[in-house]
């Protein structure tokens, strides 16, 4: 039986006690074991921090960026070892599992692009100088500079590798050293990511740690220079945040939690059109992509009542031919739940949905997957529901299933209306609109956008090239408001500086621009 190791202190620790099994999802065999019992984590704090922060700050901004390419470099090349492993760890079909690993390692490459095209040394100027006085002798400006702590990654269990590379990429290139801790029951895809940048020599000492299984007493060990990144359930990071601890030290927290995404038809967009087709097929994408455990999936369609009738049909039929099953068989479209726990969760979470709404696809029940036996496995169909009250239907609007699950809503056209429906969820990660109408999305904006933490439009202009709302692309923001969990990482830039503190300087002009521009010190 394969024991998954932490690696920790410089060095792989093997545990003998506490070992949870991991599982194949779809059959339900047991595929490893680990555990982090016996794991000092005060020494794997002093490791970050006294021989992997101090390593990476000596670096430049350019220099960190190497590193994340040659991370890219080297998980792109164990690719179909990583595809194995997410398909039995994960229960990913292949096109599922290609979208967490590639999109892992094009973020660490776009990470790395970024860096080459930072000016300065190991620190980042943020702005120009500007006047303090009249007569111009003294000046401002303001300066990221790398926080002296950890950074601390507490990653969910859907995404194993594009979880892991987003946060370690945007931390590794502010000069932070990272402690990475996967979802437990699904680890062995980030465990072996890590295995190989490790075997490849590819970072410093003390820079990247992994903490497979609990993460012990490790978070009542943090201090104000800390941070940590979270993604998860909002229940869990509410009982993080309010650590004693992390209180104390007013450690900064970054949530990516529960959203209720919804996408949204507008009245412009005619049945049967390009833009009509559109918005179909990338809702059964966002439904059926990794059995809909993606916190961008779609959960609340919202359609006119002039489209009703034609977005209940198609959607049926469309997601009525997807094949559940086992994704060792090539005819599957898509694979089980991820665990035991999720398939009880979706369940009763569907049940709790028929309380607002109707099931017009889908039996609410465990099924069987093709290619597994009988009885065996974490599956679960398409399912949609339709609710006739789209503002009254609570339930719709509080309960994330985090499953192939959604519920069809409708709504008088105006985009108000719809704005108003869609923020009912109390903040998410993204709504995508489908919409030709400048002066409709323009109103939805308006209504809208505080809302929501990102806006996928698609129209005309996009058919083709918009990968779909679900694809949290590294140039752009990736969090959202209130229930979402109000964090904020990738964006570029904006990822790196949650690990980095802005520092206003105050001084002449000329000292101020040495010190910032990279020049040697003392010149």
């Amino acid at each position: 039986m394969k024991i998954l190791k932490s690696y920790v202190d410089g060095r792989w620790h093997e545990p003998a006690t506490g070992l949870v099994p991991l599982i194949d999802p779809s059959t339900e065999e047991v595929i490893a074991q680990t555990s982090s019992e016996g794991v000092d984590f005060s020494a794997v704090l002093q490791c970050a921090r006294q021989r992997g922060g101090p390593a990476l700050r000596e670096m430049s901004l350019a220099e960190r960026g190497t590193l994340l390419k040659a991370m890219s470099k080297a998980m792109r090349e164990s690719r179909d070892e990583l595809l194995d492993l997410s398909r039995l760890n994960n229960g990913t079909t292949l096109a599922d599992g290609s979208f967490d690993i590639d999109g892992g390692g094009a973020t660490l490459a776009y990470y790395a692009g970024l860096a080459r095209g930072l000016e300065g040394g190991a620190l980042m100027a943020d702005g120009e100088e500007v006047p303090l006085s009249r007569d111009g002798g003294f000046w401002g400006r303001h300066l990221w500079v790398p926080r002296h702590g950890v950074a601390v990654h507490i990653n969910a269990f859907n995404f194993p590798v594009w979880g892991f590379a987003e946060k370690a990429a945007a931390a590794l290139l502010a000069g932070m050293p990272v402690i990475t801790k996967p979802g437990t029951s699904t680890a062995l895809v980030a465990q072996r990511c890590v295995e190989i940048i490790v075997d490849a020599g590819i970072l410093p000492d003390g820079a990247l740690q992994l903490i497979c299984g609990s993460t012990g007493d490790l978070m009542g060990q943090l201090g104000p220079q800390d941070v940590v990144a979270f993604t998860g359930s909002a229940a869990t990071a509410t009982k993080l945040r309010q650590g004693e601890q992390l209180i104390a030290a007013n450690c900064r927290f970054n949530v990516e939690a529960d959203s209720l995404n919804a996408a949204v038809l507008a009245p412009d967009v005619e049945s049967g059109s390009p833009v009509f087709e559109m918005f179909l097929e990338d809702i059964v994408r966002e439904v059926t992509q990794k059995a809909g455990q993606k916190c961008t999936a779609v959960r609340r369609i919202l359609s006119p009542q002039s489209r009703s009738a034609d977005v209940r049909e198609a959607l049926v039929a469309r997601l009525e031919a997807v094949v559940t099953g086992n994704p060792a068989d090539e005819a599957v479209g898509m694979g089980p739940l991820a665990s035991a726990q999720q398939l009880v969760d979706a369940l009763e979470g569907i049940g709790e949905l028929q309380r607002d709404g109707r099931l017009i696809l889908g039996s609410g029940k465990r099924a069987d997957g093709v290619g597994s036996p009988a009885g065996r496995g974490y599956f679960v169909q398409p399912t949609l529901l339709e609710a006739a009250d789209a503002n009254g239907a609570t339930t719709v609007h509080q309960r994330e299933v985090f499953a192939p699950v959604a519920t069809l809503l409708h709504y008088d056209g105006g985009a108000t209306a719809a704005a108003r429906t869609m923020s009912l969820a109390g903040g998410t990660l993204v709504t995508s609109l489908y919409s030709d109408d400048e002066g409709w999305l323009g109103e939805f904006l308006d209504a809208g956008a505080s809302s929501t933490g990102r806006i996928y439009i698609g129209s005309e202009a996009t058919i083709g090239e918009g990968p779909g709302s679900g694809a949290a692309m590294p140039q752009t923001l990736h969090g959202g408001p209130g229930r979402a969990g109000g964090g904020e990482e990738l964006g570029g830039l904006v990822g790196v500086q949650l690990y980095m503190q802005r520092v206003a300087l105050q001084g002449g002009q000329g000292l101020l621009r040495r010190l910032t521009d990279g020049s040697p010190r003392g010149d």
